[in-house]
């Protein structure tokens, strides 16, 4: 266990960060999921520039690697482009 106060704190601020990254990510996951399932172009276009966003943010906040960011975008705008 930590003894200084800092590390305490750090402990503490760290879990915090790790549970709403844990949130945001699996968040983002469910979407995913969800446009890769829709059928109808009309829908999953709109869905589609929600998820962009919700990546660029992982991607920002160093949850997911930019690269990662990248290649997911690139797979679902070719996925709705076919639709």
């Amino acid at each position: 266990m930590a003894n200084h106060k800092s590390a305490l704190k750090r402990i503490r601020s760290n879990e915090k960060r790790r549970v709403l990254n844990r949130y945001q990510h699996k968040t983002t996951r469910n979407a995913i999921k969800a446009l890769r399932l829709s059928t109808e172009k009309s829908d999953a276009a709109s869905k589609l520039s929600t998820v962009i966003s919700m990546i660029d943010k992982l991607a920002k906040k160093n949850i997911i690697h930019d690269n990662k960011a990248s290649n997911l975008k690139s797979k679902l705008t070719k996925h709705v482009a076919k639709l």
